[in-house]
């Protein structure tokens, strides 16, 4: 099943759940977004991107939840294309990361390369790699004596390059609750509140929600935007965190 918010004879707009892989790759073939899109779709949807990925402009990660644009043709694909491309796709996201962001708002400015160590992870480079620019604001730091700072921190990207914002908030030294690939591994609380505790455990992904994407429509020339709700498991730790803070 898609969580399908919008859709016309160019375009559709998905809000994808967290833990749906977005196209076929190594180790995962089936039940990707792709596999879903074929079935509903079957041949009417773009072919830019080759067999493996029909309709797919742009992606997000596996367990990040939140907005993709799918284009149903090549005309709207190639037009949505050039708008990435043009970095002038409008694209928020909300995440949780630990600790407090300092400055408290501010543009994280980097190249980003892969990660010599481990291919499939990406890292900040001083010398080489692709430019990578994330406009974030805190939106609100959730403490007290028996919780770990925890910050929820809203994220503008001007480039969407891989893992970037995962990348970014781990290279500021406040990595994403929950992620596994750049985050804090092993985390051991002194005092924690006991809710909070059992959710953040619960929370097997990253805290990472693409809420909202804006772009002008390849057919109509006309701006148009969508916003997705935080899904349950993001909100529930929010709530949560919320009541046990000052």
């Amino acid at each position: 099943p898609l969580d399908i918010i919008y859709e016309d004879k160019d375009i559709l707009i998905i809000n994808k759940q967290k833990g749906m892989v977005v196209h076929p790759g190594a180790g995962n073939y089936e039940n990707t977004l792709v596999n879903a899109l074929l079935f509903k779709y079957k041949k009417n949807l773009s072919n830019l991107n080759g067999k493996l990925r029909p309709g797919i402009v742009h992606r997000i990660d596996k367990d990040t939840s939140g907005l993709l644009v799918v284009a149903k043709n090549n005309l709207a694909h190639s037009n949505l294309g050039l708008q990435f491309n043009k970095h002038t796709i409008k694209r928020k996201y909300l995440c949780l990361s630990w600790g407090v962001v300092r400055p408290l708002s501010g543009k994280i400015n980097t190249l980003i390369s892969r990660d010599k160590k481990n291919r499939q992870l990406m890292t900040v480079s001083d010398i080489n790699g692709k430019k990578a620019i994330t406009n974030y604001k805190t939106l609100k730091v959730f403490k007290n004596i028996n919780l770990p700072k925890i910050s929820l921190v809203e994220c503008k990207l001007e480039t969407g390059r891989t893992h970037q914002i995962r990348v970014h908030m781990n290279f500021k030294g406040n990595p994403i609750v929950g992620d596994k690939s750049y985050g804090k591994t092993k985390i051991k609380f002194k005092k924690i509140d006991k809710i909070v505790e059992k959710n953040l455990k619960d929370f097997n992904r990253q805290a990472l929600h693409a809420k909202s994407l804006g772009f002008i429509h390849p057919k109509t020339k006309k701006e148009i935007f969508f916003e997705a709700d935080r899904p349950k498991d993001f909100d529930l730790l929010i709530k949560s965190l919320k009541k046990a803070s000052i």
